[in-house]
């Protein structure tokens, strides 16, 4: 998905929601979209884990964590393992690491910012459920797409 410009999907697609601008891009793939996976967690990557072994083709997991900025949500093993499984992209309201390898994994990721703590695992977080952050809702079924230039929400596909 290199043809994706939120500038130009933005122009083309007006009723796009726009997240506020607060999030890095720090993956191997500078732009990435799809259909829309949430799971909303605090400083427990479990369903993360869990996730990121499930097929992903087509689709961007949206990590909700709260905005911690203690520990890491996604580290350098759940971003290959989401490469190999074909996720197109994580996007984390929260922390990651490993970032070096990370930027060189073919995986969209973008979050607020790196942390080398890694996260508890406790088995808690929900799945599939709106997550809101951003000045935006993120549903289930609905489509992200990101770039350098930001990320922009909708409730219908934009590229073939």
């Amino acid at each position: 998905m290199s043809d994706i410009v939120t500038p130009d999907l933005c122009d083309d697609h007006p009723e796009v929601e726009v997240v506020e601008p607060m999030f890095r891009n720090l993956g191997g793939r500078s732009a990435f979209g799809g259909e829309i996976v949430t799971v909303k967690c605090f400083e427990d990557n479990s369903v993360v884990k869990e996730q990121v072994g499930e097929p992903g083709h087509g689709k961007v997991m949206v990590v909700d964590g709260g905005g911690s900025l203690r520990i890491a949500l996604l580290g350098d093993m759940l971003a290959e393992k989401a490469a190999n499984n074909g996720w197109q992209g994580i996007i984390v309201y929260g922390c990651v690491r490993d970032v070096d390898i990370i930027g060189q994994t073919d995986l969209g990721v973008q979050a607020l910012a790196t942390n080398p703590r890694k996260s508890e695992k406790r088995g808690l977080g929900d799945l599939n459920v709106p997550v809101k952050f951003g000045g935006v809702v993120f549903q289930p079924g609905n489509y992200v797409y990101a770039d350098n230039n930001g990320i922009i929400v909708s409730s219908k596909p934009l590229l073939d």
